[in-house]
């Protein structure tokens, strides 16, 4: 089965220059958040959590902080 394939977009919305998708993916059983802002030409993706995933969609920035405070936490400090 191709991976690709089995991407399915669930929804879909766009407003002042915000596209917002939320996709499944069935290899792995996967939400994913994809946000693109025309304004600064940026695209973010992120994995959600499935309980999560309706309010992760309507509030993307906010899930989108968390992500990078979380991946911040990961970086080496420099001494």
């Amino acid at each position: 089965m191709d991976p690709v394939a089995t991407k399915r977009e669930l929804a879909h919305r766009a407003s002042n220059g915000v596209s917002v998708w939320l996709f499944w993916t069935a290899v792995g059983d996967i939400l994913t958040l994809e946000v693109y802002d025309e304004r600064s030409d940026e695209v973010f993706e992120l994995d959600v959590p499935k309980d999560r995933a309706l309010d992760a969609f309507h509030h993307p920035y906010v899930y989108i902080a968390q992500e990078q405070a979380r991946m911040a936490a990961w970086e080496p400090v420099a001494a």
